[in-house]
């Protein structure tokens, strides 16, 4: 029997962040337990708060059944809430709000709501693998724009071929920015809502990073328009709460109903207990305070020790990555390999795996990214092995 893949699964490569699982495990072979930036994988605990009142909420919810579609009312009147104290943002609960499964469920899916065959989607390069990886399964085209140093990390609009331009359904944005850790202006935030409003674009704003910074409070594009636009939020960096695969979109109620729709098609919800154990957590700010302050050590512990071995500075405001620019000889993927030899055994994300060649470069070549989750005991180790080198 000749099983074969389809035509979609044919035009994806691997995960990135599964060749990164890879080195690892040959360095483990080897018998080094390497110290490990690759993922951007919270490793301390879920706060203990949160896990207790998931627990309690099993027994709550023991007659429960089915989870609702879109998100329980409670849950997303404590969504409302949250949003309103954050950006002073009033979201309607019933009309403007819709749980995910977690960021990547949500970003991989909207697009079957929007995208019909040869319509193009404009995202990020480097950006989240599903921003591109759903628009192929949705039978649109990626269109990358490139986010460089000399525009800080910003998209130029401008610049997008009108051709493209008139054939795009969805602008993907990403601020706090993973890998780069840049942050958009207001200003910015007002070009992107404008451009998708001359040109029948909807703008789909990734924030799943808005609460880890370290300075500025970022801001969400909700606090320009809810016209046209919707943002991604998820729990899993800024709770901790990876394994729990919680989120949600919020934003213009034309858009979450067509979302929605989508949704009951798709899947059966979040687990209600999850989904209680996700307001308690949006409930407290105490623990993410906390989350900043240790996140801010390791940053400045990593980026300290970067630039004693030579390197530039590269000190992001906000997310939990560092983008490190590595010396004009090298490029990130040799960068990489010289932080594996055993005497280091740091691992990292070469940019390069994270980025497309697009307009003629991969502007991820000459990176490398740090994804800041190891311990403080751990970051200080590799601080000590990294002090050691010479670039």
């Amino acid at each position: 029997m000749n099983i074969q893949p389809s035509k979609r699964v044919q035009s994806i490569g691997s995960y990135a962040f599964a060749d990164v699982d890879e080195q690892v495990a040959k360095l483990k072979k080897a018998g080094i337990t390497p110290i490990d930036f690759g993922v951007g994988d919270p490793k301390e605990p879920t706060p203990g708060s949160i896990r207790n009142y998931c627990k309690r909420a099993l027994d709550k919810r023991k007659d429960a059944g089915y989870p609702s579609y879109i998100g329980d009312k409670s849950y997303r009147e404590t969504i409302a809430e949250w949003t309103k104290k954050r950006f002073n943002v009033s979201v309607n609960p019933d009309k403007e709000i819709c749980s995910t499964i977690g960021a990547k469920e949500g970003v991989f899916n909207f697009h079957e709501g929007f995208v019909n065959p040869g319509d193009y989607v404009l995202m990020p390069n480097p950006g989240y693998p599903p921003y591109e990886i759903g628009t192929l399964f949705a039978e649109g085209k990626p269109y990358f724009y490139n986010l460089e140093a000399e525009n800080n990390f910003l998209p130029n609009l401008a610049d997008i071929p009108g051709e493209i331009v008139k054939k795009a359904k969805i602008l993907w944005i990403n601020y706090p920015n993973n890998p780069t850790g840049a942050m958009a202006t207001k200003e910015f935030l007002k070009e992107a809502v404008d451009f998708g409003h001359d040109n029948n674009i909807v703008v789909a704003s990734d924030e799943c990073y808005t609460e880890l910074y370290y300075g500025e409070k970022p801001l969400s594009i909700l606090e320009v328009s809810k016209e046209g636009t919707i943002a991604v939020q998820s729990l899993s960096k800024r709770s901790r709460m990876t394994t729990y695969r919680v989120g949600w979109m919020m934003g213009d109620e034309n858009i979450i109903k067509i979302f929605k729709k989508v949704k009951t098609n798709i899947d059966s919800g979040t687990p209600t207990f999850i989904q209680d154990a996700a307001s308690a957590a949006l409930s407290d700010e105490v623990h993410v305070e906390e989350a900043r302050k240790e996140y801010r050590k390791k940053r400045d512990i990593m980026v300290n020790a970067l630039k004693s071995a030579g390197l530039e500075d590269c000190t992001p405001p906000a997310t939990i990555y560092i983008w490190q620019k590595v010396p004009d000889r090298m490029n990130g993927v040799d960068f990489a390999k010289r932080l594996l030899q055993k005497e280091v055994a740091v691992v990292t994300t070469p940019g390069a795996w994270i980025s497309r060649q697009a307009h003629g470069k991969n502007p991820g070549e000459n990176y490398v990214r740090f994804a800041i989750v190891p311990s403080i005991a751990e970051c200080k180790q590799a601080a000590e092995r990294i002090q050691k080198l010479s670039f």
